[in-house]
């Protein structure tokens, strides 16, 4: 697989089509140039289904008119497809409504310097050994107990790309990123009773990966612990979210406070800021500069350099995820997350996983979500779950068919405790969340 995505080029696309709009005489622009190369191989029953090399590049543009907008994107970067694109652009702007918060974001926000975030570790895997990773992956699954009867396979891939951004503040930078997983699905069965279940890691550097044996073993466990499920009655009771799946809770947090949401009146936590909406123990932080992380950036997607802030502390609200345009139409400034958040970092309380089982004492351990139940403009929550049931902080048997219910304003004033079993894949890094007071709902 190609290793060597070179920056200068992008750099000159993007250098390109700026010149070119001004000449047509946008008064503002924006340009992006991307390059990309993977490889997935996936094992099916031990035998290879899919084996996949890819290779894209594109390049979008923005182009404003006073304060009228025209996008185009092309992936064909030739000298004629490139001027199309800006002609398209640039036309589309000139016809344009005119929207007085359109712009780039401001030029006092640009990023001067691009810290090395340890982003960029090329693997250069080749397909046949890919396929042994995968095998081997899949191997330690069917292998571990005799219950394992199919698989949706093993899955190795690793992916490179290369990303600059420029505008006409004379901004213009770019990075380059790798992200390598290495992920198991498979099938139990017994008395009649399937499950299905699945285990991954994903990684900037391929050193960093968990060894495939433990992936597939792990992915075993998991389905065979789910055999013999039974139902709930409906009761109230606290329920755990284990560290995987506690960053949902996070997750729609961010999207009632992103600009969107907030603008349309869209969100639960409309002019939220400066009220305390998680309990105290809850302090949420973004860390954009963490090596080697998944959602780490020097910059977002308008060049705004980003940097450590406070979402949370103590409880309390002390900020919203915006972008520039977002910003103007609620009269704030851009928080440097044009693109998404980089990196939120949930703190924990000190307890251990165990040390959360042995809190809850009776009630439910989430180990799956179905659904999208969530509600943003109420923030009503109900999805369809499966689990366990745990008495007197042990687990005693699986759970299936059953939903778990609650209104997030409530869920997150009675988080009673934050696992120090942080996960770490995904722009979400938090522990273990154990909840009080939801209703469970069964037969």
């Amino acid at each position: 697989m190609e290793t060597n995505l070179d920056i200068e080029p992008l750099r000159e696309h993007v250098d390109d089509v700026l010149k070119q709009a001004r000449e047509q005489g946008a008064t503002q622009a924006e340009a992006s140039a991307s390059l990309g190369a993977g490889l997935s191989v996936t094992v099916r029953m031990r035998a290879v289904e899919t084996l996949e090399y890819s290779r894209d590049q594109g390049l979008s543009l923005t182009v404003y008119f006073g304060k009228r907008k025209g996008s185009a994107s092309t992936s064909d970067l030739s000298d004629a497809a490139v001027a199309e694109t800006v002609n398209k652009a640039c036309s589309l702007a000139r016809f344009g409504a005119a929207d007085e918060c359109a712009g780039l974001a401001e030029a006092a926000r640009m990023a001067t310097s691009s810290p090395d975030l340890d982003l960029w570790h090329p693997w250069s895997i080749e397909p046949a050994a890919a396929i042994e990773l995968a095998t081997e992956c899949e191997a330690a699954a069917l292998d571990s107990d005799r219950r394992i009867t199919n698989s949706e396979g093993a899955t190795v891939s690793s992916h490179s790309g290369a990303r600059v951004y420029g505008n006409t503040h004379g901004f213009c930078n770019g990075y380059r990123t790798t992200q390598h997983s290495v992920s198991c699905a498979v099938l139990a069965q017994d008395a009649g009773q399937m499950e299905r279940d699945f285990e991954y890691s994903v990684a900037r550097h391929r050193d960093d990966l968990d060894a495939a044996p433990h992936i597939g073993q792990e992915a075993a466990r998991r389905a065979v612990e789910r055999l013999g499920a039974r139902k709930l009655g409906t009761r109230q009771v606290p329920v755990l979210y284990p560290a995987r799946l506690a960053r949902s809770l996070f997750g729609h947090f961010l999207g009632a406070i992103s600009g969107g949401a907030l603008y349309r009146q869209a969100s639960f936590l409309v002019d939220s800021v400066g009220q305390s909406i998680f309990a105290p123990l809850v302090s949420i932080t973004e860390e954009p500069h963490i090596p080697r992380a998944l959602a780490s950036a020097p910059f977002d997607d308008e060049g705004v350099a980003t940097a450590p802030r406070t979402l949370v502390a103590n409880g309390e609200l002390h900020g919203y995820v915006l972008g520039s345009y977002y910003a103007r139409k609620l009269g704030l400034e851009s928080t440097a997350n044009s693109g998404g958040v980089h990196n939120i970092v949930v703190s924990d309380t000190g307890r251990s996983f165990g040390d959360l089982l042995a809190d809850m004492d009776t009630g439910l351990l989430v180990t799956e979500l179905m659904g999208q139940g969530v509600n943003p403009v109420t923030g009503d929550y109900s999805r369809g779950a499966a689990g366990f049931w745990v008495e007197g902080g042990t687990i005693q048997h699986p759970v299936s068919e059953i939903t778990v219910a609650g209104n997030l304003k409530d869920m997150y004033q009675h988080i009673e405790a934050i696992g120090s079993d942080t996960e770490l894949r995904g722009s979400v890094r938090t522990g273990s969340v154990l909840v009080s007071g939801m209703t469970v709902a069964g037969s």
